[in-house]
Parts: C-alpha cells; sequence; structure tokens
C-alpha cells in the first residue's frame, strides 16, 4: 500500500489555492480514470468517481481540494519523521490521500462508493463547487450516507450547527456634543443592546447522544459621524450559532426576542446570511455499525460545513478526517501520520463490511 504520508506530502506540493484547483484535479483524474471500474465524471474542476456494483447501499466520501493562500514558510511541504507541514495538510490534502488511496485499493467494496472531489470550500459559499454540483449534477451526490473527510483527528462529528449573522441598526439624533441633550446617542443605545448579549444563556442540546452548544457573539461594530457629533446611527453585527434541531427561521425569530427589550420603533434587525445545520443522523445502520465496529469518540460539530450541504439533499451526513482543526489554517499547519492511517482503516473497514 502507498505510505499515506507521502502520498499527503505530494499533494501539499501541487498549489491548490481557492480558484486555481485544476492542477490537482488534473492529477486527481488521471490517477482515478486509471483504475478499473471507476467511472469518472468531471464538472469544472470538480471530479466525481463512482462505483455502479448495483450495491445495496452507496456511501460519498467527500473532500474539498482547495486550501487558504500559504504563509512565507509553508509554500513547500517538509516531511517531518511522522508529521507533514505545509499549507493544506490538515485541511484537508491528508483526507483527500485517504480517499484517493481507498478509491485505488479497494476495487471490490460491499457498498457503491461515490468519491466527490470538490473546490471552493474555502472561499464564499456562492462560489463552493458541492454547491455547483449540487445544481448542476445532483446526481453525483446521491447516497445513503456522507462522510466529509474535515479535519477531526479521526473522531466523528456528527451533523453541524446553523449559523447565521444579523446586522442591529439602532437610531439616535444628531447634536452637537456641546449641546448633548438637545440630540441622542445611538451609539451609547449599544450598551443596552451588547448587556442583552453578553447575559444570554445559550442552549445545550442532545441530539443522538451529541451536545450541541449554541452562540451569540457580537463580532462588528460601527458608528459616529466626526469627533464633535451625537451619532444618530450605530450598526451591530451578530454571529448566531444554533443547534440542527432548529431551522433558520426559528433561530431569528428567537434573536429578535433576545434584543427585543433593547430595540424601539426606528431601529432594525436584519438578517445578511443564514445557513442550516444538520441533524447527527447517527442511527443509520452504516453510521451505527460504523461507530460500533471501529469504537469511534463520536461529538457534535459545532461549526458549520457541507454537512448541512447532504443533509438539505436528504443524505445524513458526519465529518470524520485526519489532521487538527485547530492547527488548520495556521502557519505551522501539520498532520500526523496515526490519524491519516486511522482514518483511512476505518474507512476502508465502512467500504469492505457495509452493515455487516
Amino acid at each position: 500500500m502507498t505510505d499515506l504520508l507521502v502520498l499527503t506530502r505530494d499533494l501539499v506540493a501541487i498549489p491548490s489555492v481557492s480558484r486555481h484547483e485544476a492542477a490537482i484535479t488534473d492529477y486527481l483524474e488521471t490517477q482515478l480514470t486509471a483504475v478499473p471500474g471507476l467511472e469518472v465524471t468531471r464538472v469544472g474542476d470538480n471530479l466525481v468517481a463512482r462505483t455502479d456494483l448495483g450495491r445495496e447501499h452507496r456511501v460519498v466520501l467527500a473532500g474539498h481540494t482547495d486550501t487558504v493562500p500559504s504563509h512565507d514558510d509553508d509554500a513547500a511541504p517538509v516531511l517531518d519523521g511522522d508529521r507533514v507541514r505545509g499549507v493544506g495538510a490538515a485541511d484537508m490534502k491528508s483526507g483527500i490521500a485517504v480517499m484517493l488511496e481507498l478509491a485505488r485499493t479497494v476495487l471490490t467494496p460491499a457498498v457503491d462508493v461515490s468519491y466527490v472531489f470538490y473546490a471552493r470550500e474555502e472561499i464564499a459559499a456562492v462560489e463552493n463547487g458541492l454547491g455547483e454540483l449540487a445544481e448542476r449534477r445532483p446526481d453525483l451526490l446521491r447516497g445513503d450516507v456522507a462522510l466529509l473527510g474535515e479535519p477531526t483527528d479521526a473522531a466523528l462529528e456528527a451533523g453541524c450547527q446553523g449559523t447565521m449573522r444579523l446586522r442591529v441598526v439602532l437610531r439616535g439624533e444628531r447634536a452637537h456634543t456641546a449641546r448633548p441633550w438637545l440630540g441622542r446617542n445611538a451609539i451609547h443605545r449599544l450598551g443596552r443592546v451588547l448587556a442583552l448579549i453578553e447575559a444570554y444563556e445559550p442552549r445545550r442540546v442532545v441530539i443522538d447522544g451529541c451536545e450541541f452548544r449554541e452562540a451569540l457573539q457580537a463580532v462588528t461594530v460601527s458608528g459616529g459621524v466626526s469627533g464633535n457629533v451625537v451619532p444618530d446611527r450605530a450598526e451591530l453585527l451578530v454571529n448566531h450559532r444554533f443547534a440542527p434541531d432548529q431551522s433558520s427561521e426559528d433561530a431569528e425569530a428567537h434573536i429578535r426576542r433576545v434584543l427585543a427589550p433593547a430595540l424601539e420603533e426606528d431601529d432594525s434587525i436584519e438578517v445578511v446570511d443564514r445557513a442550516e445545520g444538520a441533524l447527527p443522523g447517527l442511527d443509520h445502520p452504516l453510521l451505527a455499525r460504523l461507530i460500533a465496529r471501529n469504537h469511534l469518540e463520536v461529538r457534535a460539530k459545532l461549526g458549520w460545513t457541507d454537512v448541512a450541504r447532504f443533509a438539505a439533499l436528504g443524505v445524513p451526513a458526519a465529518n470524520f478526517g485526519p489532521g487538527d482543526a485547530t492547527v488548520a489554517h495556521t502557519a505551522g499547519e501539520y498532520v500526523n501520520r496515526a490519524p491519516i492511517e486511522r482514518v483511512f482503516n476505518v474507512l476502508r473497514d465502512l467500504l469492505l463490511n457495509g452493515v455487516t
């Protein structure tokens, strides 16, 4: 079998900053078209390789091929003992290495498999390659369960939380700062809104044994006219992470109720963007047996990932990949051998044994 750490290094050595994934897609396409029994389809810089063996179940393994821009000291990968350093090593060239090696070596799986390599995950959601596939070729994403190779250090992170950002605008009345009683300071009014956010008690919701911890945070603030004017407008951007037992509409209504005591008729709340969460789906027999056979650590995914895109298509999904998410996108990004091999062996077990 190929040394997965060396393969990870070789993939890191192929630059693939978002919107520049052609070279790595070319490489993967060459490798996968040489594998007997795989139907390979390219849509732009997205690549899907599928078996068609008539199995009862289909498993989707998905991973993004792009990375954030490199730092000055990690443009070239470094193999150091049982560790590879370099941009994308953890997020997620090591996961791509696992998928590629599974496709090349597990030729007669007990389940049908779709290997989905997609572009532009690290930038705006509207450019996401998985979204492009869902729009242009949704048939390529069909399956019974999906596992995304996001870095989880070989734990299974089920589902994901939803997220939204809301713009809160408070109104006041301008006046000269020498005569502030003639106006009303909109920035001062932010104090009550911020106090409500600081005192907010987030929900902790357990679903399928996974605890999702919600959050409400003020993330940016702006306002002011000049150094001698009482400001008549202040703006606050709020981020809310909500458990997947709620829709984004429910979450929005909840936050509006939380902030209502500090708002007046001329104030406004506007949702800037939103993304639905995804339920864990751990009751699916493929995932349940995988967890039991391999004694996997299972926890909730507190951030938002593309598992939500699969959930929207009716496919239960989870995050499962090598690498430590806390070092992703950092100047010293790295991945160790052990979690790469652990993830490979667990996924190989899934493909060879299915629900047995």
